[in-house]
């Protein structure tokens, strides 16, 4: 009897694990229509830009991205409502060498990099989204380098 019991509860367990597991799937719908997204390199890192033509506010709500082995929380611009930007610090702008601690300390810390859940090229992108309360994640593609 304690025999069937383990066995029943390791299946219900193995079947939780799988099933939660499976919710980071890629949506095949874009949350919103997006113009042509793209990256700046400046000094403080790097900022990834996403224009958005159209979207749904009310159901719709950007969270953050996934980009060069990177997340970053997406902010909303506030003169450009349909611009969403993410910033990833990549080490640049540490040259503030001084004896003041003070001046040093405006040098800003690289991002580190954190494990995907997905596998991504170069110029790919992971959209993290919430729709209805559900956290969504959709690939974002062809972002090019803006200067």
């Amino acid at each position: 009897m304690k025999k069937l019991l383990f066995l029943f509860s390791s299946i219900f367990a193995l079947t939780l694990i799988t099933g939660c597991g499976s919710n980071k799937e890629l949506q095949e719908r874009a949350p919103a229509q997006f113009q042509d997204i793209y990256y700046t390199q400046g000094e403080n890192g790097l900022d990834l830009h996403i224009p958005v033509a159209v979207i749904q506010d009310n159901r719709v709500s950007m969270d953050s991205v996934y980009f060069r082995g990177m997340k970053s929380p997406l902010v909303q611009d506030k003169e450009q409502t349909n611009l969403f930007t993410a910033n990833f610090s990549t080490g640049d702008g540490m040259d503030i060498m001084s004896s003041d601690p003070t001046e040093e300390n405006k040098n800003r810390v690289p991002q580190k990099t954190e494990k995907m859940p997905f596998e991504l090229e170069d110029d790919e992108a992971i959209l993290v989204f919430s729709q209805n309360d559900k956290t969504k994640y959709y690939k974002l593609t062809g972002i090019e380098a803006q200067n």
